[in-house]
């Protein structure tokens, strides 16, 4: 009885925020997905960053950019930046946890490239700090977070604030964000991939 009480609430809340993130958030993700799309045409990359769970969403659409998502095509230049165990340890036991991030983008990002910054509150440092690195260095930002965005929503260039307060919800839509984006991009290569590989 408590499983089935469970799996019915957890479907309803899944459903009902997919239909939210639709009605209220397409315009912004159309945007943001154009965004990442275009930056890999002229050649830059797209960098992701998060925490926890969001970290592992970042590695996941970071592989689905430089393997392939559905459509064979050229292999795209993204980055996940939780990656190194080496550099987040170093820098954060160097200078702090709230810069493992923002030291990265110093070092790699470039004018043009795209972040994608995850994170489910908004208000986590290293991600505060990393999107302020990657503005002064011109590159993009876009933002996927959840409840009221934090502080993140009024930094980044583009912030897609999931209506929910419930972690697990969030982090469902963003990684559906993340999927609706590979899709795009995957369609922008699917008549040219011969001509790149």
């Amino acid at each position: 009885m408590i499983f089935d009480s469970i799996l019915s609430t957890s479907f309803i809340n899944h459903l009902e925020l997919v239909d939210s993130v639709r009605n209220q958030l397409s315009p912004l993700i159309k945007k943001a997905g154009i965004l990442v799309g275009e930056a890999f045409l002229r050649g830059g990359k797209v960098i992701l960053i998060g925490n926890g769970g969001s970290a592992a969403d970042a590695q996941h659409i970071a592989a689905e950019f430089t393997g392939r998502f559905v459509t064979e095509r050229t292999p795209l230049p993204a980055i996940a930046l939780t990656t190194n165990s080496s550099a987040i340890t170093a820098i954060a036991n160097d200078y702090g946890y709230d810069q493992v991030f923002s030291r990265q983008i110093r070092a790699i990002g470039n004018k043009g490239d795209i972040l994608i910054a995850i994170s489910t509150s908004g208000n986590s440092p290293n991600i505060i700090n990393a999107v302020y690195s990657a503005n002064s260095q011109g590159l993009t930002s876009i933002c996927l977070t959840g409840k009221n965005g934090g502080d993140l929503k009024n930094i980044c260039g583009i912030s897609i604030v999931v209506p929910s307060e419930v972690t697990a919800r969030i982090q469902e839509m963003h990684i559906l964000i993340g999927h609706i984006f590979c899709e795009y991009i995957d369609s922008l290569y699917l008549n040219s991939y011969d001509s790149l590989k």
